[in-house]
């Protein structure tokens, strides 16, 4: 496994890579969810490259870029052990030089959900995604369904800008208790911890609902905000059920339809979701 720090020296061990390359970008601090990509990633082509970079700009100025969890040694064994080809870990100041002023944006799909509540964020995520698929020039990039709006967004991105690779979104891997995994889960106190299960609970009764021949979109999400109420550590930020395409609200459930939400448990934003279909 090689770990590359440079741009210039990223390309040119590209340009020796034979055949397929999958790419997995990342911020670190991995988990079982991203090496799931790596995985996938390494069954569907000749060589793997993962991305560690802790992104400045898809963070807002509350945000917490520098509280972000980082284990760069730890990221580095989990890698070699699933053999990784090549580590990218390019440096702030390589990948945003003094007087950087060029932005990608999405314009309609990133306005609804985690575009209206952290504004600016997308335009970070689909610049430095843009600028590492330059750089890896991978033929198919994977992402987790967790981040279903990222995905569906960085999808557009490709397909609108007739980017030269597939984007493949893969399931969320869940603890054992359904807590999606996440970097930040590692900030949640033990009290937190044991209520943050509720949000996949609440995406399991919608499911359940919809199973069960409701199709009223208002009638899933109270239920939903009435069982997440019960447990008093965590605050909704919002529950959505939208269309998986437009992301538009929905009044009728049509499926596939995308639900979605945000619970916030102490400073910890825990974001997840399911597909009705």
């Amino acid at each position: 496994m090689k770990v590359i720090e440079t741009i210039d020296e990223m390309k040119r061990e590209r340009a020796k890579l034979p055949g397929t390359v999958g790419f997995v970008p990342t911020m670190g601090y991995l988990h079982e969810g991203h090496m799931s990509l790596v995985r996938r990633a390494k069954i569907d082509n000749s060589a793997v490259v993962v991305s560690i970079f802790v992104n400045p700009t898809q963070f807002g100025p509350k945000e917490d870029f520098d509280k972000y969890p980082r284990d760069t040694e730890r990221d580095l064994a989990m890698l070699e052990k699933e053999k990784t080809n090549i580590v990218f870990m390019p440096p702030v100041a390589e990948t945003y030089p003094p007087g950087y002023d060029t932005w990608v944006s999405v314009e309609k799909l990133t306005q609804p959900l985690e575009g209206a509540i952290r504004p600016g964020h997308f335009r970070g995520v689909t610049t430095v995604v843009n600028k590492l698929f330059n750089i890896v020039q991978p033929t198919k990039a994977y992402f987790g369904q967790k981040d279903a709006q990222q995905a569906l967004v960085l999808r557009k991105m490709a397909v609108d800008l007739n980017m030269n690779l597939e984007v493949v979104t893969l399931p969320t891997v869940r603890e054992s208790d359904g807590l999606a995994m996440s970097s930040r889960n590692v900030y949640l106190k033990p009290r937190q911890r044991k209520q943050a299960v509720v949000i996949s609970q609440a995406l399991s009764l919608a499911y359940e609902l919809y199973a069960q021949g409701e199709t009223n979109a208002n009638v899933i999400r109270q239920k939903m905000k009435e069982l997440i109420e019960q447990q008093p550590l965590g605050k909704i930020e919002y529950i959505s059920i939208a269309s998986t395409e437009t992301l538009e609200e929905l009044e009728t459930v049509n499926p596939p339809t995308l639900v979605s939400l945000v619970v916030i448990f102490g400073k910890t934003r825990l974001l997840d979701n399911i597909v009705l279909s």
